[in-house]
């Protein structure tokens, strides 16, 4: 009974020993399917709208080649972003289109935010209907003093988003003011209005044309009354990942993705 008992006692501790070796080199029972790793950190990321495409398209090229982030991702006007992290929103990075947006910003923290880093530019052109009713060839149709009794219906984005700032700022460059029926909320809300037909044009982003159904088509922007807006990148929070994504963010595999949706280089 002793030489039985010693027999089963080693047979024992054999098979505790096997089940530590699969949980340590296996990650959990062998047996059991639904034992998983440790996940990682979320990473809240508040970011413009202009990203809404390509930011999940990055993701997935991370997780291809194992660059395993969990993030809680949310889109808005840039403008928007900075008020709601003002206002105690929690996030820990924030990817904004433009960079007039920071001088407002204050961080968690109470400093104002510092060092952010450029991790894409883009420009803009104007979408017209696919039918394009208004027979927009060029900016110059929305010059109000070639085409004072026909104004085709023309909705950019609000002033105080990086896109709307531009529109301002190109208008000015072009040299004429046009007539505006309606102010956006951010550039996808602009876009929706000429894929729709409510309008006859709309002042967007390049990315967004590129990003688009057959609903809409593209006029060119001469590049010397064009735009190009700078998209910074700050990491407002403690998670020790936020550095690290906006790094991976200037990556050649972020990169890849993002010129191939139409965006410029840093």
């Amino acid at each position: 009974m002793i030489r039985r008992y010693a027999v089963a006692l080693a047979a024992s501790a054999a098979l505790v020993l096997s089940g530590c070796s699969d949980w340590v080199f296996n990650g959990g029972p062998l047996d059991d399917p639904s034992a998983e790793p440790e996940s990682r950190e979320s990473i809240t990321i508040l970011a413009a709208a202009s990203l809404t495409t390509v930011l999940p398209e990055i993701e997935e090229a991370w997780a291809a080649e194992g660059i395993d982030y969990d993030l809680d991702i949310s889109f808005a006007g840039s403008s928007t972003i900075v008020q709601q992290v003002n206002e105690g929103a929690p996030a820990d990075v924030i990817l904004l289109a433009g960079e007039s947006s920071l001088s407002t910003l204050i961080t968690p923290d109470g400093a104002p935010a510092t060092s952010p880093v450029i991790f894409a530019t883009n420009s803009l052109t104007l979408a017209v209907p696919a039918n394009n009713p208004a027979n927009i060839t060029s900016l110059a149709d929305l010059d109000l003093a070639i085409t004072p009794n026909d104004s085709p219906t023309l909705v950019v984005c609000a002033q105080q988003v990086p896109c709307g700032e531009a529109s301002e700022q190109m208008f000015a460059q072009a040299g004429f003011s046009p007539d505006i029926a309606s102010f956006e909320p951010d550039v996808r809300a602009t876009l929706a209005k000429a894929s729709s037909g409510e309008a006859d044009a709309a002042v967007v982003y390049r990315t967004d044309i590129a990003a688009a159904t057959s609903d809409v088509t593209a006029i060119d922007i001469p590049d010397d009354i064009n735009v190009t807006n700078r998209y910074p990148a700050l990491a407002i929070s403690d998670n020790p990942q936020a550095p690290a994504l906006i790094d991976d963010l200037l990556g050649d595999t972020a990169q890849q993705v993002l010129t191939e949706a139409g965006f410029g280089a840093p």
